[in-house]
């Protein structure tokens, strides 16, 4: 079996961003105009009023001061509250790909590599904009890379899941190089007019080079070992799909955007990602004392915050877990990747780490990596 390390990550930020003073000033609009416009129902109470947002809510609730997206405008609008973005015709390279290109091109000039040494493109993904072709195939062409590639989606887990097929191929021989790549425009199945969440997600896109390494390669990463696990929950969905229209079900759904229950999510998902740590930790034979730094799902900083005690059995240091939500909001699959990216350069050889994801599913992936 051969070793695996990441040699490269890069990432794509979009240029628009969105405060929680814009945010609310739009939702609270929105909401104004609703209930203004519903008023005899709810003066008659068959209808609930909308309530308002806050800047204070927004952080209390999750950490996130702003957010990045791709289209600013369709968002604050109270009359469209999503994204605005042009349609695209079958022969330009789709947005998803071209996000996916740039953040790919930062991992390889980051790795030394060019796109002719790769074999291989993951595309891990909460949502792909079509379901065939594969963005992945076209993220390969528009790269110049040979060999084959693929489209997976296993939500907000999708990036550490797609680390470890990555890692198992190249262990085995199937590859010796493979890009994989998470672009997350997840404002577009953001409900954008619901208080509860209208404030998580943000657009970015993460890539991560794996390469097979047969000796030292000075400021890598060697992946030491991954775990993976999964079960089943009804709590964090979206029922959108292409059997939608089957179903005559065209009309405007609630359940066609995300939606969660957040508060059974934080109490079933924070000692499931903990219990998965630690178990992984102790088969390698490691105490959580021999971390140096987790780099966690950005969901949520009160959620990281309960994982990071459980794990570390005391409240760990912003050395120790950095965040960066405040920033990004929750980027899905990728905001383990930012982290990763963002703060891991300043750790020695020998420095132990774990990429951490979980979300929907409940899926969850672990990745115990090394600084060679």
């Amino acid at each position: 079996m051969h070793r695996v390390a990441i040699t490269g990550t890069g990432i794509f930020t979009p240029d628009e961003v969105i405060t929680n003073a814009e945010l609310v000033a739009s939702y609270n609009e929105y909401a104004r105009r609703q209930n203004e416009e519903h008023a005899d129902e709810i003066a008659a109470g068959s209808r609930e009023p909308m309530p308002m947002s806050s800047e204070e809510f927004i952080f209390k609730a999750s950490g996130i001061e702003r957010r990045h997206v791709m289209n600013k405008s369709g968002v604050l609008d109270p009359d469209r509250m999503m994204p605005k973005l042009r349609p695209r015709a079958d022969e330009e390279l789709s947005i998803m790909a071209e996000i996916a290109v740039d953040a790919a091109n930062k991992a390889l000039a980051q790795a030394g590599r060019t796109a002719g040494e790769v074999d291989a493109v993951i595309c891990a993904a909460s949502n792909h904009e079509r379901a065939y072709p594969a963005i992945a195939v076209e993220i390969q062409q528009a790269l110049g890379i040979k060999g084959f590639a693929f489209d997976m989606n296993v939500a907000c887990s999708s990036a550490t899941f797609g680390i470890q097929a990555a890692a198992d191929m190249i262990r085995c021989g199937s590859a010796r190089s493979i890009l994989m790549v998470n672009p997350e425009i997840t404002s577009g199945h953001q409900e954008w007019r619901d208080r509860d969440c209208h404030f998580i997600f943000g657009d970015v896109c993460t890539a991560v080079l794996m390469e097979r390494v047969d000796g030292e390669v000075p400021g890598a990463w060697e992946i030491l070992s991954t775990r993976l696990v999964t079960e089943f929950s009804n709590n964090i969905r979206n029922n959108n799909g292409f059997l939608r229209r089957t179903h005559d079900q065209m009309g405007e759904r609630r359940d066609m955007q995300f939606m969660q229950e957040g508060r059974k999510v934080f109490k079933q998902v924070v000692p499931m990602v903990a219990e998965l740590m630690l178990g992984h930790l102790a088969d390698e034979g490691m105490k959580p004392s021999d971390l140096s730094r987790m780099w966690l799902h950005q969901a949520n900083k009160n959620m990281n915050d309960f994982i990071g005690q459980k794990v570390l059995g005391r409240e760990p240091s912003r050395e120790e877990q950095p965040n960066v939500l405040q920033d990004y909001a929750n980027t899905s699959s990728a905001g383990s990747i930012i982290a990763f990216s963002k703060f891991s350069d300043d750790l020695p050889a020998g420095s132990r780490g774990v990429i951490c994801s979980f979300g929907a599913g409940y899926s969850a992936g672990s990745v115990i990596v090394q600084r060679m």
